[in-house]
């Protein structure tokens, strides 16, 4: 009668051991976290009873996972919070069951159930470190798709603030960065295993050896990205005023000050024209008059409904002395809830509960890299700096600066603008290109190539205009050139762990 209380806690256990990686991320921002968050995880899989047990634990991490990083969503996503989490969560099962094969001492019991398992021993051990990495990395790439949430709360990118991090970054992305966490989470997990034997504890501490030789090495070895010159970018951010005229008429006040300051682009936030300016010709004059006051031409973001088009886009639009230039952008990758509500003929009601979207927005078709006064800009708007791909297409397509464009102000008081803000340091670090995330109500920030922070960061109390000299930088990082590889390469390991493991178990039934 006593072993449902005891199920009970350690599910427990599992959901508050999944929730820990969140402290590595801002707000709390405890980024040497990351290296040991996972451990208490991965000790509680391997002491699971059976395989079964091991996937629920896997679940129940992942849906704490999912909710702690995502928490802040909780004024929008309301009861579909937790359904969604455990949806999510979901994904860790697998690797949960995995975890446990290959952690677990099946000392006595190896056979065909057990997988041909035996006592853990160095082949499982230096298995482990290899293969959990790689299928956490499966995990994230499945769960970074758009309409399964997006790539927030990647482990990787809880090293935004650490330059060993940063170099890694600038290598396999994000993706590097994670599979080298994991990877010092299990050994370090191997090593306190009890009982320890000499081959287990030897193998785990080589393979934290040759992750720190990486990280090292990579650190040592890989130059920061050769500087050409810079640029001068204004980033203004007007604070909170919910009516769109308001923040349209605090954009004009503060850009004006901007006038005999030498700026060479003025980058205004997400959301900050709530009026298409092709169908109101006195405001895109006065955005013309301004830029022609200013000297350099003005990069806002209109959010509203397209006279003639098919509903609300929201669109970076770049204005000259002349008025609209006719380069525009329009966001490719949208919050699902915040901006759209996914089979809204069925989740419809989600509006009624919760703060989901009451009409949803359209969807642009195309990146583009924009030519602001001889500057090679790249617009990115709000939710698509948390992907990877999308910066890394557009330094390919000729992007000299990043410019993300977010408005994080129904989340202000949580961690989401201080998480959002820190992407631009690993966007930055991928792509060997500046970044700049400007805001609506801060946390507006400016990183350099090399991910390193340029300025002063204009928080959540700020509205103000302020100028950044903006480093640029030529050349491409090897992620740019290579691309996704980290996250392909841990397909084919799973995929050849998976095809050994049938092998395996097909032997042993025989």
């Amino acid at each position: 009668m006593r072993r449902a209380p005891a199920r009970r806690w350690w599910s427990l256990a599992a959901l508050v051991a999944g929730a820990l990686p969140a402290a590595a991320f801002p707000a709390p921002a405890l980024w040497w976290l990351a290296f040991v968050a996972l451990v208490p995880w991965l000790l509680l899989l391997r002491a699971a009873p059976d395989a079964r047990r091991a996937a629920w634990f896997g679940w129940l991490g992942g849906t704490g996972l999912v909710l702690a990083t995502h928490h802040w969503l909780a004024p929008h996503l309301h009861v579909f919070l937790l359904p969604l989490a455990a949806l999510l969560g979901a994904l860790w099962a697998p690797w949960g069951a995995l975890a446990h094969r290959l952690l677990a001492d099946r000392a006595g019991v190896a056979g065909p159930r057990s997988g041909g398992a035996g006592p853990l021993g160095r082949g499982r051990t230096a298995a482990a470190v290899v293969v959990l990495p790689s299928a956490w990395l499966v995990v994230e790439l499945i769960r970074s798709w758009e309409y399964a949430g997006g790539p927030w709360g990647l482990l990787g990118a809880s090293q935004w603030s650490w330059e060993p991090g940063l170099r890694l970054a600038s290598l396999g992305g994000v993706w590097l960065v994670g599979w080298l966490i994991v990877a010092v989470n299990v050994g370090i997990a191997a090593l306190l295993v009890r009982p320890a034997t000499r081959p287990v504890r030897g193998t785990a501490a080589a393979a934290l050896g040759c992750c720190a030789l990486v990280i090292a090495g990579t650190w040592l070895a890989v130059q920061p990205p050769r500087t050409t010159g810079a640029v001068r970018v204004a980033v203004v951010q007007p604070g909170e005023l919910s009516e769109a005229g308001d923040r349209f008429a605090r954009g004009v006040e503060l850009t004006r000050t901007l006038s005999g300051r030498e700026v060479d682009l003025v980058v205004w936030a997400e959301s900050s024209v709530g009026f298409d300016l092709s169908a109101r010709d006195d405001l895109a004059a006065r955005l013309a008059a301004l830029s022609a006051d200013v000297g350099a031409p003005l990069l806002v973001n209109v959010d509203a409904r397209r006279v003639g088009g098919p509903g609300i886009f929201k669109s970076s639009v770049l204005v000259d002395a002349g008025g609209p230039s006719g380069d525009r952008y329009d966001k490719m990758r949208l919050v699902p809830f915040g901006e759209y509500v996914p089979l809204r003929s069925v989740l419809g009601w989600a509006t009624e509960v919760g703060r989901a979207a009451d009409v949803d927005r359209v969807r642009g078709t195309e990146p583009v890299v924009m030519n602001a006064g001889g500057v090679r800009v790249g617009p990115l708007i709000c939710f698509e700096t948390a992907f990877p791909d999308m910066g890394r297409h557009l330094v390919r397509e000729g992007a000299q600066v990043l410019v993300g464009q977010s408005a994080t102000s129904s989340f202000q008081g949580s961690w989401a603008p201080r998480q959002h803000a820190s992407l631009a340091a690993l966007r930055a670090a991928e792509t060997g290109r500046p970044v700049v995330h400007a805001t609506l109500t801060g946390v507006s920030v400016v990183h350099g190539p090399d991910g390193a922070r340029v300025g002063p960061r204009l928080d959540a109390d700020r509205s103000a205009a302020h100028v950044y000299e903006v480093p640029l930088a030529s050349g491409r990082t090897f992620f740019v050139r290579a691309g996704d590889w980290a996250p392909l390469g841990s397909i084919g390991v799973v995929g050849a762990a998976a095809v050994v493991l049938v092998r395996r178990r097909a032997a042993g039934c025989r």
